[in-house]
């Protein structure tokens, strides 16, 4: 039990109110890691740790929402910092785990609330992997969900103005890359449905026009399945190798692509084909864009099939 207002609060209701948290503390944690597992594990971690709390301790906490995200802005750092040598070991570029979801009105998942905002979208959350984990971590609870800077410095073990200077140097990093915004749903999936046509055509002349002069594809794979092994850039260069891939795996994986939305964009999924004896077998791929000028100015491919177990296989 705890006091709260002049009224006690059984465990029962501790438990509610967490629950009703879930969406946004699965939001600053996926912001903070990039990984939806470690997401998960953070906001189990941050309930173990309130329920574990005495009474007298709990009942000191006047605003549960802002004492869980703290809570979990410290548990995200640890695991940035624990991340960093695992990721300098990765085989190609590293992206975030893609958040796949369904066209359609939002349902009770909450990664149906976590993908409606703009921060999530894969091109901002590339970005945020470029920062060090302080500043990553003093960007995001500040910028993004409003913590005050004497909190995160306690969350980074540093003064506040250690906290609020973090938070400028990655706001610089931010504005300086640039990340294409969030075009609308329906002006992506007219673009991509016309890239999609254009690529199984051979269609080079309209497979460049879609795309950004400077568009780039990355493709994330750690080695265990086949993409791009190194960033394609440029709008010619990525239409000949798209028009290649067909060449390399026929029309067929192109007709049974699926849209859906991929951290709230449009994005594909290809599954996985088995090929034929003109033909490679292809990995399963989730892919997303995003648009640039009305242009795919960003190509994000994974297929790394450890970040795509909850993704669905047709």
């Amino acid at each position: 039990m705890r006091q709260t207002a002049g009224m006690t609060v059984s465990e029962d209701m501790l438990a509610e109110q967490f629950r009703d948290l879930h969406p946004h503390l699965i939001s600053v944690a996926y912001r903070l890691t990039g990984t939806l597992a470690d997401a998960e594990d953070a906001v189990q971690d941050t309930w173990l740790r309130l329920a574990a709390l005495a009474p007298a301790n709990q009942a000191e906490i006047r605003d549960l929402r802002a004492w869980c995200t703290t809570v979990i802005g410290r548990l995200c750092l640890d695991r940035l910092r624990s991340a960093t040598a695992k990721r300098e070991r990765y085989l190609g570029p590293w992206l975030p785990e893609p958040v796949v979801t369904q066209f359609g009105p939002a349902s009770a998942d909450p990664l149906d609330e976590v993908v409606r905002d703009d921060g999530v979208r894969m091109a901002a959350m590339v970005v945020l992997d470029q920062l060090p984990p302080a500043q990553r971590v003093a960007f995001v609870l500040h910028d993004a969900f409003a913590v005050p800077f004497d909190e995160i410095a306690d969350t980074l073990g540093c003064t506040a103005a250690a906290a609020r200077q973090y938070a400028s140097r990655a706001r610089k990093v931010v504005a300086d890359a640039d990340p294409p915004p969030r075009a609308a749903i329906h002006e992506q999936q007219a673009v991509l449905e016309r890239l999609l046509g254009a690529i199984s055509a051979g269609d080079l002349a309209t497979v460049v026009e879609l795309l950004h002069p400077d568009a780039v594809l990355t493709g994330d794979s750690n080695g265990k399945a086949r993409t791009a092994r190194r960033q394609v850039v440029g709008a010619d260069k990525l239409a000949r190798f798209f028009i290649g891939l067909v060449d390399m795996y026929g029309r067929e994986p192109l007709k049974a692509a699926r849209m859906l939305l991929v951290n709230g964009e449009v994005g594909l999924l290809l599954p996985e084909h088995p090929g034929d004896g003109q033909h490679r077998a292809l990995d399963r791929h989730v892919q997303t864009f995003a648009l640039r000028d009305g242009k795919i100015a960003e190509i994000y491919d994974v297929v790394n099939p450890d970040k795509l177990t909850r993704a669905p296989h047709a």
